[in-house]
């Protein structure tokens, strides 16, 4: 039996943060119906990495709406909102990411559904919460990291801010949804009702931030110091960094500077037998661990550091790591089909119970497709 079967997922979101919570939700075994504008449907269809499309629609749309299937509605259509009424009286779960007050505007705000169905869970997302003076500000990634001081942390210290190179806080936004989904319907489990999930995009990014908003709220407020020399953590001193090797680059973590002068062969980094210092003076030790580790190819350093346990690892290309027997062991990497025989490769959910692994192989469904099946199965056609 999947972890949630039989339980009815409408996802009424787009772009990432909301479908990246249904998906998962629907990789632990939900049933997923993603209700779509009719004309041109979730707008993450278009929206492209590298101008890629698979079938019509982007990369973009296909990682993040594995599995589930869509019905297309036009909410202004009094006929067609009358038939996504019927559906969420039977649904377990909504999600829905719009802008605050969008969703009241039909009629389909929680404390308008949860008089048609008392044990829905619903989810809302919003880039900065329901009040507030950016409340209607446009919730997008890059947007928040910029405002919630996110880019200060990344880069070196004669850089400009530099953000992450990933959607980081629709990521954390998604799994903070899920995870209130599913203490919500735990609830639900013992009293019958059902409850309102809020999250925001701001929230997760602060969030993502506790270690060092935390070290920040108590050491009278000073700001992150970023390295000049091989930067990854403002808040971490050396050699916490990645580093130019002879024929590539070599990643090290946290880790004496003085047993790793020993074992490198590096004499001036036993000079720095205080812990502190190795905060307070690391552009100095970098700068010497630098110009050490460019002498040798980064195989040689990692015979010398890996049987000694020290932390460290070969900075890999994604065609190198996906090449490796260690990725290869994982089976991340999935082939899933639409129903008209279009094929792509993406990741699985990287989530095993009891040994098996969650997901499926199906892939995102074209706009619409589901509509007449919906109708005919929930009797909405009537």
């Amino acid at each position: 039996m999947k972890l949630l079967e039989d339980l009815l997922v409408l996802d009424f979101s787009q772009f990432m943060a909301g479908p990246f919570a249904a998906m998962r939700l629907s990789d632990l075994g939900a049933r997923v119906i993603k209700v779509e504008r009719s004309e041109g449907g979730d707008a993450s269809r278009g929206l492209t990495l590298s101008n890629l499309k698979v079938d019509g629609d982007s990369t973009v749309f296909h990682a993040m709406n594995r599995n589930k299937e869509s019905y297309a509605a036009n909410l202004k259509d009094p006929d067609d909102l009358r038939k996504v009424i019927r559906l969420i009286e039977q649904a377990d779960v909504l999600i829905e990411n719009f802008r605050p007050g969008t969703m009241a505007k039909f009629g389909l705000d929680y404390a308008s559904v949860r008089e048609l169905n008392p044990r829905l869970v619903y989810a809302s997302i919003t880039g900065y919460g329901a009040e507030g003076p950016w409340k209607d500000k446009p919730g997008q990634d890059l947007l928040v990291q910029a405002l919630s001081g996110i880019p200060w942390l990344n880069g070196n210290a004669d850089q400009p801010p530099v953000p992450f190179g990933l959607s980081v806080v629709d990521m954390f936004t998604s799994a903070n949804t899920v995870q209130g989904i599913l203490a919500a319907l735990i609830r639900r489990g013992r009293t019958g009702e059902g409850g309102l999930v809020e999250t925001s995009l701001m929230e997760a990014a602060l969030d993502l931030q506790f270690e060092v908003l935390t070290t920040h709220l108590n050491d009278g407020g000073q700001l992150p110091q970023r390295s000049r020399i091989s930067g990854a953590h403002a808040y971490l001193g050396a050699p916490y960094g990645i580093y130019a090797t002879r024929d590539g680059y070599l990643a090290l973590a946290m880790g004496s500077v003085v047993r790793l002068g020993e074992l490198l062969g590096c004499e001036p980094l036993t000079r720095y037998p205080n812990p502190s210092s190795w905060f307070d003076e690391r552009d100095e030790i970098k700068e010497i661990l630098a110009s050490h580790l460019r002498s040798r190819p980064t195989g040689e350093w990692l015979a010398l550091l890996e049987p000694a346990d020290y932390w460290c690892a070969e900075v890999r290309t994604m065609e190198e790591a996906l090449g490796h027997e260690g990725v290869r062991e994982l089976d991340i990497v999935i082939e899933v089909s639409r129903r008209n025989g279009a094929k792509l490769r993406t990741t699985r959910c990287p989530i095993r119970v009891d040994g098996q692994r969650l997901g499926n192989e199906v892939a995102a469904p074209s706009l619409g497709e589901d509509t007449a099946a919906v109708d005919r199965e929930f009797g909405l056609a009537r």
